[in-house]
């Protein structure tokens, strides 16, 4: 009875009434739904029209006078669903009966629903916008260029990292032919005939 008076007020209105199904339209709710001039279903909603029910108690008399309520409770429904669809009354009588239930789609094919709800697409004016955007972010990267995260080189540092694998090899005064060929150091240097540990002093004083 309530979704009947749901259904009048809005069936009343002077107004245009959309119904967004974006869950479930089950039992009731799907008489309430079909008061819409507009019937949305989202695409992952539900519709589902079954008999009326209740609890009855007494004998065959009352349990009779029951059926009959039943009945015609049973088409007053239909007169909702054959306003909206425009199906037959024994068909929906039918579907009905089998406790029906229907995805988006087919409430669509069957006329309890009127479209799909789509997602909104994006305007192309926005997304010129948005490459115009990007163009600025490029320029941006062009003139600061991200370092690579998985790559360093020093020319400094392979020079220290060299010397130190030297001294730590051999220790005291290197050849200086060895020197020059491995740490290449200039020959006014190596005339002179420096150990390395004169060299590491050397480097360490650069770095201050």
């Amino acid at each position: 009875m309530a979704a009947a008076q749901i259904y009048n007020m809005l069936t009343n209105y002077k107004g245009k009434v959309t119904v967004k199904i974006d869950g479930i339209a089950a039992s009731a709710a799907s008489v309430i739904a079909m008061a819409g001039d507009t019937v949305l279903v989202s695409p992952v909603s539900m519709l589902m029209i079954h008999n009326p029910a209740t609890i009855a108690w007494g004998d065959h008399a009352e349990m009779q006078k029951a059926i009959d309520m039943l009945s015609e409770v049973k088409e007053s429904i239909i007169n909702a669903y054959v306003l909206k669809t425009g199906l037959s009354r024994p068909k929906l009588s039918h579907l009905m009966d089998a406790e029906t239930w229907m995805d988006a789609n087919k409430a669509v094919e069957l006329g309890f629903a009127d479209e799909i709800m789509t997602r909104a697409k994006a305007e192309p004016e926005k997304e010129q916008e948005e490459g115009e955007g990007d163009t600025d972010g490029e320029e941006e990267e062009k003139k600061f260029p991200p370092a690579p995260s998985s790559m360093l080189f020093s020319r400094r540092a392979a020079n220290n990292a060299l010397l130190n694998k030297l001294a730590a090899k051999y220790g005291g005064e290197k050849p200086k032919a060895d020197i020059q060929a491995q740490a290449k150091i200039p020959a006014a240097d190596t005339e002179t005939g420096r150990s390395v540990d004169a060299l590491m002093e050397r480097l360490n004083l650069l770095k201050r």
